[in-house]
């Protein structure tokens, strides 16, 4: 590992670099910040963690990184708004390149940064729970999802979806049956899907929040510069879908639910909660993992 000194140097530069980039678009009006979002503060947290951070041989990624990747890696997080600190994101060393790839909680945050995004959730449906949906003029709608208490079995996943909520009340939802996902699982290379086969329903949400998010994000008219970044940390998952995995994994150990924001509303005398929207917006693409 490089002396203190050289280390000290190499981060005023880097860092130096991201908040010219910075700078540069906000001064013509492309990047904007949330009001609780410090740049800044985010990329100190990122230095922290890139401190720390290795490649499969055990090398620094300071040390193999080209000084460009590790730039624009951090520039890809500000971009979209996210802090590894907040387990958003993490960063991964593929050969002399750093990129940055989001967790799906991080996808969630990223999403919700769009002009017209208020909110976004995801559900996994069980054996035993009561989904409904129709489909008009092509457009997918979930009608009723009611789900028991004793439904919630990690081994008997029916589905997920994932619903986008718009300002203006319109929904945006993504629906996987378990073939769906399980194609989307067949493409990761991890040893026997070990991931997969001890978080079943974590995995089955950020197989789904990663596909409705993606295609929303890309189908948006909001700025190329938030959209490309999205982009940059999709295409690095894809390329290297067993490094984000294990990452993910290794960010919520302790059998944590992973990054999603879930709520619970039980009903005492039927003990179920129960899900419905309207006027809603679908998508039905294939796997986005």
């Amino acid at each position: 590992m490089a002396d203190k000194n050289s280390l000290a140097l190499i981060k005023e530069e880097t860092l130096s670099k991201v908040e010219a980039m910075i700078k540069e678009y906000q001064g013509d009006g492309s990047l904007h910040f949330p009001e609780n979002y410090s740049p800044q503060n985010a990329m100190k947290a990122a230095w922290l963690v890139l401190q720390e951070t290795k490649d499969k041989d055990g090398k620094v990624a300071l040390e193999v990184c080209t000084r460009n990747s590790v730039v624009y890696s951090l520039f890809d997080m500000v971009c979209q708004g996210l802090s590894v600190a907040k387990k958003q994101g993490y960063f991964i060393v593929r050969g002399n390149k750093l990129t940055f790839m989001r967790s799906y909680f991080g996808t969630m945050h990223a999403t919700k940064r769009l002009k017209e995004v208020k909110d976004v959730v995801a559900q996994v449906i069980y054996e035993g729970d009561i989904f409904e949906y129709t489909i008009e003029n092509g457009i997918k709608k979930i009608l009723k999802h009611e789900q028991a208490l004793e439904n919630i079995d990690p081994e008997k996943i029916k589905g997920a979806y994932c619903t986008i909520i718009k300002e203006d009340g319109t929904v945006f939802t993504d629906i996987m049956n378990k073939s769906q996902i399980m194609n989307s699982w067949s493409k990761t290379s991890m040893k026997n899907n070990t991931v997969q086969k001890e978080f079943p329903d974590q995995m089955a949400l950020r197989t789904v929040i990663n596909r409705a998010c993606k295609y929303y994000v890309n189908t948006s008219d909001d700025s190329d510069l938030i959209i490309n970044a999205f982009n940059n940390s999709e295409r690095a998952e894809r390329e290297s879908p067993e490094d984000a995995v294990e990452q993910e994994i290794k960010q919520n150990a302790n059998n944590e639910m992973i990054d999603v924001e879930y709520e619970v509303v039980e009903d005492h005398k039927e003990n179920q909660a129960k899900v419905e929207n309207s006027e809603q917006m679908s998508f039905s693409g294939g796997p986005g993992f």
